[in-house]
């Protein structure tokens, strides 16, 4: 916090110090210091503290101290510490004022720090996943009758969606991740019941969230908002939420359920004429289909050429995959369709809403001719178009009509 004018006059006594002193100067924004002062001084840039070694400190001082702490409330208090030795000694400093003369327990950390147990934060992951909003509001309800401070809840929520993330990520996360073996085995199965770009949107709303805490005077109201938000995306119209209420439909549309503005009684009227005359309806398709001829390489050479107009058909969340794609000339004259990102490689492969399906028959009727589309996902260095290079220009090309008449 020194000025300009402090630091000049303390350069005069840096140049020339007495023998018998050692100045240390200390700062977080070494940018502030001139340059003059710094070419004068030994710098010595200090880290946070690995948590690990905080344990490890905290855990030696207790047995010094006869003070019994539950290992894990002491991982607790280090994680909490952020890498700040001192602050984790004034948590674990607090958590033993409220409970002197007893075992120290991570039920107790948890309830003199407002944390919130990791179990919680499965259940309201799991009630956000379900659209259920009336379940979720009221779990936090009672997340705050317990007295748990909400600001705290939410960064705890945060870390955890992280966690989340990083277990999506790769397959070797365990060691990374410091969670018991029961709470791993819940975050393994969240991982597959919430796509990546959904669980950055969670992750961003909260954030915002987290930075309008701390000068908020309805935390909880603010933390109902965000949650609503999480669980109806349509109230937002950013890319991420549009890919949420996307997957939404479609895993509706998967259970059988029809996505229609009129009543629910009317829907369910139209779904059962739907399913009595699907029968029939399909044997018709069946009989006036006409048997196309398989495509040739010149045929596959055409629609890469007019690739951007193809994918432009497709609809929902297929388009947006089918977008990520860089198609190319299979070995054995095929279309073949390769793709950097393995969520979108999974979504299609599995053909999941019959999006894939949809769009190989909108490639016959355009092209006249069956096509033949195998998926492969780049597990190389390089991604899928420095893979296939000489694709590029064709896939830049404007649409020509002209190629499918």
């Amino acid at each position: 916090m020194l000025s300009p004018g402090a630091f000049n006059a303390l350069l005069k006594t840096l140049e020339e110090p007495p023998e018998y002193v050692i100045f240390v100067l200390a700062t977080t924004e070494v940018h502030k210091i001139p340059i003059t002062i710094l070419s004068r001084c030994q710098r010595y840039d200090f880290h946070r503290i690995s948590t690990d070694t905080i344990e490890a400190w905290l855990s030696e001082l207790m047995a010094r101290e006869n003070v019994e702490v539950e290992e894990k409330a002491l991982r607790y208090v280090a994680k909490t510490g952020d890498g700040s030795m001192r602050d984790a000694l004034s948590l674990l400093d607090q958590c033993i004022a409220f409970h002197l003369g007893e075992k120290l327990r991570y039920d107790d950390v948890l309830e003199v720090l407002g944390a919130t147990d990791t179990e919680v934060f499965s259940r309201l992951l799991r009630l956000i996943i379900a659209k259920d909003v009336a379940g979720a509001v009221r779990l936090i309800g009672e997340i705050v009758d317990d007295g748990r401070e909400i600001a705290q809840l939410t960064n705890d929520f945060i870390w955890y969606l992280r966690n989340l993330m990083l277990m999506q990520g790769s397959d070797d996360m365990e060691d990374v991740l410091d969670m018991s073996s029961d709470n791993l085995a819940a975050l393994r199965e969240e991982a597959g019941m919430v796509s990546q770009d959904v669980l950055i949107r969670y992750i961003q709303t909260l954030s915002e969230l987290s930075g309008q805490l701390r000068s908020a005077t309805q935390k909880r109201v603010l933390l109902e908002i965000a949650v609503i938000k999480l669980c109806r995306p349509q109230m937002e119209k950013d890319y991420s939420s549009l890919v949420d209420r996307m997957d939404s439909i479609e895993k509706r549309m998967e259970s059988g359920v029809v996505v229609s503005p009129q009543p629910q009684a009317s829907a369910q009227v139209q779904q059962v004429k739907a399913d009595a005359a699907a029968p029939v309806q399909q044997a018709q398709a069946v009989a006036e289909k006409p048997k196309l001829p398989k495509a040739v390489p010149d045929d596959i050479k055409k629609i890469m050429k007019s690739w951007k107009s193809l994918v432009g058909g497709a609809g929902g969340i297929t388009r947006l995959y089918l977008e990520k794609a860089v198609p190319s000339l299979g070995k054995g004259g095929e279309l073949m369709l390769v793709l950097d990102d393995r969520e979108a490689f999974l979504y299609l492969d599995e053909d999941r809403a019959g999006g894939m399906s949809a769009f190989r028959e909108s490639i016959a009727q355009r092209t006249g001719c069956e096509v033949e589309i195998i998926l492969s996902l780049n597990q190389g260095d390089r991604t899928a178009k420095e893979t296939v290079p000489d694709l590029t220009e064709l896939i830049n090309f404007e649409v020509d009509e002209e190629d499918f008449e």
